[in-house]
């Protein structure tokens, strides 16, 4: 199915200046860039010579990322610790004029922090530091009040779960009540889940959800070998979850669209070289919410979101879609004919 470019680009311009609040956990993301020249005589491992070393927002704040640069208002909710990360962190996002008024700050967890070590574009190590359990009742319970307090204010709602404790049962609770009472839907404000298996047994009435391939077959227990089959997986899903439309990133293969009330749709891979795929699941989290918020429809959302995940893989390292990149590729591929 091809849609006009003149209809995309309408499309990716609307979404200026709509406003989205991103609920998840926030991760501070470490590169450490440099070139390896030598083996360590200590052990078979490279010698990195360190060049640079840049801090980035991760996790759901990789969603805020792409929201920004897409020209989005941002609010953000979750939890960072009191510590040097959690500084770096919230300095991220007041340089991106991001609403952090629903960050709550924890004194006995810490920030947490994903340090990459990458030499002539190739990631060597990964170290994570976190502590995954959730930071206690009554702190997640002040979370979802915040969460709600902020619901009127936005065109739609992002749940971003990386299974760090921040969407806790009462959390999630909190944001079930609020789209039972009306305050959410797919036509008034969009609740978009990008979920974790963590939490699985919790996820309850989302307008949209979108697992991708591995998190899709956990999910539903159906194995994704072809359209078919990931259209079993979706459907599955759609029943567990009670979601109007699910959406499965299937990398090489493409995204799957399968609403509740339609025909469902497979678009093709986009992307004409993959260098690195982190981070592209939140690309069409954030790309795809914010063009259905401003009110395309889900083929039209769909298409952007899979252009904008065909750009960012062919990046080193978590890379947030821009504006003027999206649209520089939304024409070359046009003119490809894709």
């Amino acid at each position: 199915m091809k849609i006009p470019k003149e209809e995309l680009i309408n499309a990716l311009e609307r979404i200026n200046n709509s406003s989205i609040l991103v609920v998840g956990d926030l991760i501070l993301d470490r590169y450490i860039w440099g070139d390896v020249e030598r083996i360590s005589p200590e052990a078979p491992v490279p010698v990195v010579k360190v060049r640079k070393i840049e801090d980035r927002s991760g996790g759901a704040g990789n969603v805020v990322s792409n929201l920004i640069n897409l020209g989005v208002n941002v609010r953000v909710s979750g939890f960072v610790g009191d510590d040097t990360e959690g500084k770096v962190l919230s300095g991220i996002f007041d340089s991106q004029k991001v609403n952090r008024e629903g960050i709550i700050k924890l004194e006995n967890k810490p920030t947490c922090l994903k340090t990459r070590v990458i030499a002539q574009r190739q990631q060597i190590v990964r170290i994570d530091r976190e502590d995954p359990k959730p930071p206690g009742k009554a702190l997640c319970e002040g979370l979802g009040a915040v969460i709600e307090e902020q619901l009127e204010s936005v065109d739609a709602v992002i749940v971003s779960d990386y299974g760090k404790g921040s969407i806790a049962e009462s959390v999630l609770k909190r944001i079930q009540t609020a789209r039972a009472a009306g305050k959410l839907s797919m036509k008034k404000r969009p609740l978009v889940l990008d979920p974790h298996p963590e939490n699985y047994d919790l996820y309850r009435g989302f307008d949209v959800v979108k697992p991708n391939r591995k998190e899709a077959e956990v999910a539903s227990g159906v194995t994704i070998k072809d359209k078919d089959s990931a259209i079993k997986a979706a459907e599955t899903i759609r029943q567990r979850w009670n979601a109007e439309l699910v959406i499965i990133t299937l990398g090489e293969d493409g995204i799957l669209l399968s609403p509740s009330d339609g025909d469902p749709v497979v678009l093709g891979t986009q992307a004409l070289e993959v260098f690195d795929v982190s981070g592209a699941g939140d690309t069409v989290t954030a790309v795809f919410t914010a063009a259905m918020a401003t009110g395309s429809s889900h083929v039209i959302a769909g298409h952007l979101a899979n252009l904008a995940a065909g750009v960012v893989v062919g990046e080193v390292g978590t890379v947030p879609i821009t504006v003027k990149a999206l649209k520089d590729y939304i024409l070359k591929m046009h003119k490809l004919g894709n």
